[in-house]
């Protein structure tokens, strides 16, 4: 792992010409699909410089993502904002080794503390708490009202977590019922509950509000400051069913004992600004489920991850406890 960091830190030492930024030694913030620096600007101020991780998104996509986070701050969504380099490019490409390209982005610095990190139970409780997750589901409902407006413009490409991007042949995350690491009975239950949930969704799918949203709204990539909440990490951006987005913030927050006050001031905090998804809202089991599932095909997508293996069985006891709720299998 030495090795690899200290790779990607001399290309972004590199690649940071382009920015004109003052001579530093990047610190890497993050290492997981993209490799994510703290730079300083020229003026003192700082910002997130971004190495994607190659043959993952396309440029287009690439520069698709900047595109609507731009769009976003221009409709008062407090997102970053991406940095434009010395001659006007988002995107800048650079070769590297077995003649790959790799990409690479500035975006502006967002001030704010984490909400929280993935299994470590939230510190926040009570009336902060329910305040919080008011603020995020106005925030999420704000985004998905900003989203509606935008003018998707020619060459715009994002993944869809449609029905075919959750449960078709190739799903964007993985096949989560036949993906290397799994037990066999594990295996034979996802492929039965594959086809138990494409009938299910095909017959939601046409009523259900569909858009543009952010995928990954989870506790490290919301900021809080103070009483406002803003969004980062946009990587996994797309098209999907706006229950999609919720049930993301809800999943990994369900074990908490405040879950009940979580779920209803999220809810809540959303229906402020966009009531006319409270209707759906009956289905959030369903998309949990769904949620959890595309956990166990990204793990299994990742074999040289060093933890893949304890991913896949909390990932797997993970669905099937939602599974067996029945709580999905509900009327439409």
């Amino acid at each position: 792992m030495g090795d690899i960091i200290e790779t990607l830190t001399t290309r972004a030492q590199a690649v940071a010409r382009h920015w004109r930024l003052p001579p530093q030694a990047p610190h890497l913030l993050k290492y997981r699909e993209n490799a994510v620096f703290k730079v300083t600007l020229p003026d003192g101020g700082k910002a997130a410089l971004r190495l994607h991780r190659p043959d993952y998104h396309s440029p287009d996509a690439l520069a698709s993502e900047l595109a609507w986070m731009a769009s976003l701050r221009r409709s008062g969504i407090a997102v970053p904002e991406p940095v434009a380099t010395a001659d006007g490019r988002l995107l800048v490409a650079f070769d590297i080794e077995d003649g790959k390209r790799q990409y690479a982005d500035l975006i502006g610095w967002v001030d704010g503390e984490p909400l929280g990190e993935s299994g470590t139970p939230l510190r926040r409780g009570g009336s902060e708490l329910q305040a919080v997750f008011g603020a995020i589901g106005r925030e999420m409902a704000r985004l998905h009202q900003a989203a509606d407006g935008f003018m998707v413009p020619e060459g715009f490409e994002r993944p869809a977590w449609d029905a075919q991007g959750l449960l078709g042949e190739a799903p964007f995350w993985g096949r989560f019922w036949d993906c290397p690491g799994l037990h066999e009975d594990d295996a034979v239950f996802l492929a039965g509950l594959l086809r138990q949930l494409r009938d299910r969704l095909a017959s939601l799918a046409p009523s259900l509000d569909y858009g543009l949203i952010h995928a990954d709204i989870v506790r490290e990539n919301v900021l809080v400051r103070g009483t406002d909440v803003a969004f980062i990490d946009f990587d996994d951006c797309g098209f999907g069913f706006r229950l999609f987005d919720l049930a993301t913030t809800l999943l990994r927050n369900r074990l908490e004992p405040d879950y009940p006050l979580i779920e209803a001031a999220l809810l809540d905090g959303y229906t402020k600004i966009r009531p006319q998804m409270r209707a759906e809202f009956r289905h959030l089991p369903l998309f949990l489920l769904l949620r959890s599932l595309t956990y166990i095909g990204w793990a299994g997508a990742r074999p040289e991850l060093p933890d893949t293996v304890d991913r896949l069985r909390r990932y797997v006891a993970d669905a099937r406890d939602l599974a067996d709720m029945q709580e999905w299998t509900a009327a439409p």
